[in-house]
């Protein structure tokens, strides 16, 4: 490459409070515009803030997740912003001693061209309040203030990342993890996490080249797009002896490309200085503890594990652990699957098969989404008894399907239905014999054909026809007749040449 990337992200979530960071107005979203406002996130003369502690809280818990070393004393300061959507005229935000510092998260997974493996080294991670929204109809801009105030945590790298494809896997990693945490819903298309994108370019061993912010970026693919876009643009401005402008662009979904926005600021420019209403904040024992407590095993962790323990392959691991719920569930069916007397690797693929075809459509069809699996009546034991009746050979695997089915709409369990609907698998290899003979009357075209391929050594053409007959049997018998026996009894009376 004639030139290097340097690429850094800002990346803002939301923070899962019941209120918003510096008052005790309620904090959801899709509420009536401008109904969940007071005179403290309105910015009213006179009016002091008070720290939501749970905000923090749940800061210092992102902090960790990302290795960051939280300090003794931390505090607030005012960032000085004349916009439209900020009442005050300033934010309350964190700038010289934030609530995370000198942090780093792995990076792992699988890029378009070549697998990523990387450190990214996070600058710091602060705790700010959120500005209002503007919604602009035409000629006229309207302002919904009830997402000013709301617990805002930023999180932001140093320019560790060279592609938008790293970039990309670093908001997936980051989306997973506060969503297990339990943080932050990570709906982008909410803007409850949402990413600013600064890059430059430079030829190698240079250092970094005027830094552009891109704005506007509401998914993961999207920050991808951006960057790409514009490492090439600056490559060509380069190229042609121009000058990079540091700037701030907007992303434009439409025409996948970046445009002009503003003149990036500099710290400066905000004037910052420490928040007058707010004391310092000292996290004692107590309180890091809670903050330790409240963490759980992060999900790039718990594929490798879950791929050493249970035999899985990274993939599927990766797709279970897709949403803690999911992989809770995953753990918990496999539990019972063990305590009911199946090896834990066939129990965990048998359930991971389940849980990544059937259980996934049924999910989509009902429109559940996976973090919502606890509320389906096919619950983790019953998905587990199920996987043991057709391991054991008590019901077809077709059938089992169609157990998994009746459970849902009939929230009963799968012993009871396979019992009384007459579905237990059949395994007596005389009763099956009669089957095939039934079959054998019907179909004796195919039968001839069968022994022609045995007489001539057509192999395939073989397997092909046993298969067509074993199907026969199969639906002879309400999908009851285990296909290994009719199998075998196929093969024994084209044997006999009955």
């Amino acid at each position: 490459m004639k030139y290097r990337s340097f690429i850094g992200l800002e990346v803002h979530i939301h923070l899962l409070t019941k209120t918003k960071v510096f008052c005790g107005c309620r904090s959801v979203f899709g509420d009536e515009p401008n109904t969940n406002i007071c005179p403290v996130c309105l910015g009213y003369p006179g009016v002091l803030p008070a720290l939501n502690i749970e905000a923090m809280r749940m800061g210092c818990m992102v902090a960790r997740a990302m290795n960051c070393r939280i300090p003794e004393t931390t505090w607030f300061e005012r960032k000085q912003y004349f916009y439209p959507d900020m009442t005050k005229n300033y934010q309350i935000s964190q700038f010289a001693s934030p609530l995370g510092q000198e942090g780093w998260m792995e990076l792992e997974g699988k890029g378009r061209s070549a697998s990523i493996k990387k450190r990214v080294r996070i600058k710091e991670c602060h705790l700010e309040e959120d500005a209002g929204k503007m919604i602009h109809t035409g000629t006229a801009s309207l302002l919904d203030y009830n997402r000013a105030g709301v617990s805002l945590l930023e999180i932001v790298t140093e320019p560790d990342m060279e592609t938008g494809e790293e970039a990309e896997l670093f908001i997936q990693q980051l989306r997973r993890t506060v969503r297990y945490l339990g943080v932050c819903d990570g709906n982008m298309e909410e803007g409850s996490l949402r990413a600013d994108a600064n890059v430059s370019i430079n030829f190698p061993g240079k250092g970094l080249g005027k830094k552009v912010e891109i704005k506007n970026l509401n998914s993961s693919r999207f920050v991808r797009l951006g960057l790409d876009y514009e490492i090439v643009r600056q490559g060509e401005l380069l190229d042609q002896g121009r000058e990079v402008i540091q700037e701030t662009r907007l992303w434009n979904e439409n025409r996948d490309e970046t445009a002009p926005m503003r003149t990036k600021e500099n710290a400066q420019d905000y004037r910052y200085f420490p928040e007058p209403d707010l004391p310092v904040f000292c996290p004692d024992a107590v309180f890091l503890k809670s903050v330790e407590d409240s963490l759980t095993e992060l999900p790039l962790k718990r594929v490798k594990r879950i791929v050493a323990d249970y035999g899985l392959t990274e993939e599927q691991a990766d797709l279970i652990c897709e949403e803690k719920a999911q992989a809770d569930y995953f753990e918990a069916a496999v539990k019972e699957a063990r305590a009911q007397g199946l090896e834990t690797k066939d129990a965990a693929l048998r359930i991971a098969n389940f849980l990544l075809v059937d259980v996934k459509h049924i999910l989509h069809r009902e429109g559940i989404p996976p973090s919502d699996i606890g509320t389906l009546k096919l619950t983790a034991k019953r998905l587990a008894s199920l996987s043991v009746l057709i391991a054991g050979g008590t019901v077809s695997g077709k059938n089992g399907k169609q157990t998994l089915e009746v459970i849902l709409a009939e929230d009963r369990e799968p012993e009871t239905i396979v019992k009384e609907r007459g579905w237990e698998q059949l395994t007596d290899p005389a009763k099956i014999a009669e089957t095939v003979q039934a079959v054998f009357a019907e179909e004796q075209a195919t039968v001839a054909e069968l022994r022609s391929s045995l007489i001539g050594g057509n192999a395939k053409r073989t397997h092909t026809l046993t298969a067509y007959l074993v199907g026969r049997v199969l639906a002879a018998t309400n999908g009851r007749a285990d296909p290994k026996i009719a199998g075998t009894q196929i093969e024994k009376r084209i044997g006999t040449g009955e």
